[in-house]
């Protein structure tokens, strides 16, 4: 019955009015548009998370943007996670009854179905507040109320099920080819606006600096280990083994965020505890600024996800991290599948490797040829700049702004 209301609620006299009236204001030029930025992971680190907040910063000066979120979170730390300007945004807190009350108090989706009544209900109706609402993390339990609305998919993970309201979004935002025709297969929609993630790690001195013997990985240390991290161990392990006059000196930088409870990264901890001599290093929540500093050092960069994975959702959507690399003059060596072959052309700016075999073969070759290394760095350093923030950043201010002259104008949304 919740669910049923909702839905008449986007066409009920009361929401209609209200919505009319929004747009009223609006168009008389009393105030700046509302934009609400809805990421239920909002306070962890992430690329998707990433995407929105500079969304945000892209928006900032044209809307009144607030960020919802379910957990404890500060705009300075936004800022600095992504080297953002986000002053003129707010924060709003959001707590749900239903996943503080389960341990460990995460906002899992996955625990949400037909049986029990949607905890998402609330920021729908509040969704109903602001003259624009953009759904940045791919929940699509949140029925839309705004009258602009925008669903931002970094991947369609779930299929049609319960309190599936996608459809009901006027504008669906995909950040690479490879998501969008997963959201035609999954979802049967025709996804409409294509824009790249914003990456902008670009070493300060304009060009990559001199590279070290250093392998590294930047990715989430995600609970169910989909980023790799324990199959680099072993890839980078059987390296040594295989070629130790080659392999000496080098060392494999992890880098990357984690809850505090994460059953993997102890696993992966402890399985370097037992390999004591192997040259590995966990960086696990670190600052922006040392993140920086391995990728400047940093002269192969490794991704994995989607190896040895049949789950299409498990497999890199895009790769922003692999980018990053790029940008700083990395040789990247990943996975060849999903969107990191939209990055990657194999060969030419980095190698695609589709099994651990091949893996240990390109990253040898690489290690051993500092000139090979050199080349194909600096083809990768410049594809890289073509995904910088400023390309992100104007893409949006143009859709927005034309959404948002629809808006005030009268015209179809």
């Amino acid at each position: 019955m919740a669910e049923a209301a909702l839905r008449a609620a986007r066409t009920s006299p009361p929401q209609a009015a209200y919505n009319l009236l929004l747009r009223a204001e609006v168009a008389a030029g009393w105030r700046k548009p509302t934009l609400a930025l809805y990421d239920h992971t909002l306070h962890l680190i992430g690329g998707g998370e990433k995407y929105g907040c500079t969304l945000a910063a892209a928006l900032q000066d044209d809307f009144d943007i607030t960020l919802i979120a379910h957990k404890p979170l500060r705009l300075e730390d936004l800022g600095a996670w992504y080297d953002l300007d986000l002053s003129r945004c707010r924060v709003e807190v959001m707590p749900l009854e239903f996943f503080e009350s389960r341990p460990p108090g995460r906002i899992n989706p996955d625990l949400v179905s037909a049986r029990i009544a949607n905890p998402f209900l609330a920021v729908a109706r509040r969704s109903g507040d602001f003259d624009f609402f953009v759904n940045n993390s791919m929940l699509e339990m949140v029925c839309p109320l705004a009258n602009v609305s925008v669903f931002v998919c970094h991947f369609p993970e779930r299929h049609r099920g319960d309190y599936f309201y996608v459809p009901l979004y006027r504008h669906l935002v995909y950040n690479s080819r490879y998501t969008a025709a997963w959201i035609e297969k999954k979802w049967q929609l025709a996804p409409q606006h294509h824009i790249y993630p914003p990456v902008e790690m670009l070493p300060d001195t304009g060009d990559p600096e001199a590279k070290e013997k250093v392998i590294l990985s930047v990715a989430r240390f995600e609970s169910g280990g989909s980023k790799q991290q324990a199959e680099m161990v072993d890839a980078f392990a059987r390296l040594r083994t295989r070629a130790p006059g080659k392999m000496s000196g080098w060392k494999l930088v992890l880098c990357g965020g984690s809850d505090e409870d994460n059953p993997y990264l102890e696993r992966l901890r402890s399985d370097l505890a037992a390999r004591p001599g192997l040259p590995v290093e966990l960086r696990v929540n670190i600052p922006l600024e040392e993140i920086r500093g391995w990728y400047r050092r940093a002269a192969i960069f490794w991704h994995l996800c989607g190896l040895n994975r049949s789950n299409p959702a498990h497999v890199e959507h895009f790769g922003m991290s692999t980018v990053e690399a790029m940008q700083n003059g990395c040789l990247p060596i990943v996975f060849d599948g999903g969107g990191q072959r939209e990055i990657v052309t194999d060969g030419l700016n980095g190698f695609r490797v589709a099994g651990t075999g091949e893996l240990l073969r390109r990253t040898l070759q690489a290690a051993a040829d500092e000139t090979l290394r050199r080349r194909l760095g600096e083809e990768a350093h410049r594809q890289g700049r073509s995904f910088q923030r400023a390309v992100f950043s104007g893409k949006v201010r143009r859709l927005f702004g034309e959404l948002a002259a629809a808006y005030a104008s009268g015209g179809p949304l």
